[in-house]
């Protein structure tokens, strides 16, 4: 597998980064960089989804999910700055990694990859809000059917492995209330519940089951992918 990012830049700007690229496997529950810490490598994952946290009080709620479609790390180490979010594993995976000097040093020779990380930045912001305006505003169902469909485009494996407790970290909410909803959910027939995964058994109706955040994300997505503007 590839990272859809590294594989949209053009030949000179892969050959740029490709000498500095270190395969990385990482685990479930992994903290890949903590907030207010500054970056020290920036994560291009290849299978696997790594999730943003906002930090609220004693919660962390998270804000977005990162798969094979985009990169970690890189509005913090290589802009100098701190990272706003706690970057976690959400699942097994794998990423090619470059330290942030290194990938600090190839943004300032390239304006077409600075163009390419202004265009994954948009679309991280648009997530972010998307979800954050989803978080607000929806009832649990529609966001728990949205995150079950953002996280299988990540996985690409209708088996999901995740725990009630796990789910409710990320949605901010009890793990009875999780229960409950994923209990309707399997009452229609969308999703199967084992010990320690769920399995998304009709997609379809998952989606219509969704609310529009996941239509909106996507589009933004696929305006990235094609480097259209968001």
């Amino acid at each position: 597998m590839q990272n859809h990012w590294l594989a949209s830049l053009d030949a000179e700007d892969q050959a740029r980064l490709k000498p500095h690229l270190q395969p990385h496997a990482f685990e479930r529950g992994q903290v890949v960089h903590e907030a207010g810490a500054a970056s020290e490598a920036v994560w291009f994952p290849t299978r696997g989804a790594i999730s943003l946290l906002t930090l609220v009080e004693r919660r962390a709620v998270e804000t977005a999910v990162i798969g094979a479609e985009g990169l970690v790390g890189a509005t913090c180490g290589p802009l100098n700055g701190g990272a706003m979010t706690r970057a976690v594993a959400q699942t097994d995976g794998l990423a090619s990694c470059i330290e942030a000097g290194a990938f600090s040093e190839a943004l300032a020779e390239s304006p077409r990859l600075r163009e390419a990380i202004a265009r994954h930045t948009e679309m991280l912001f648009a997530q972010v809000q998307q979800i954050a305006a989803c978080n607000a505003e929806h009832r649990l169902e529609e966001r728990f059917a949205r995150w079950l469909l953002m996280l299988q485009d990540r996985v690409e494996s209708p088996t999901l492995h995740l725990t009630q407790q796990s789910v409710a970290d990320m949605l901010a909410v009890r793990r009875a209330t999780v229960s409950e909803v994923s209990a309707l959910l399997e009452e229609r027939g969308l999703i199967r519940r084992k010990r320690g995964a769920i399995e998304i058994v009709d997609r379809p109706e998952l989606e219509r089951a969704s609310c529009d955040c996941y239509r909106a994300i996507n589009q933004v997505m696929e305006q990235l992918e094609t480097g259209g503007n968001a």
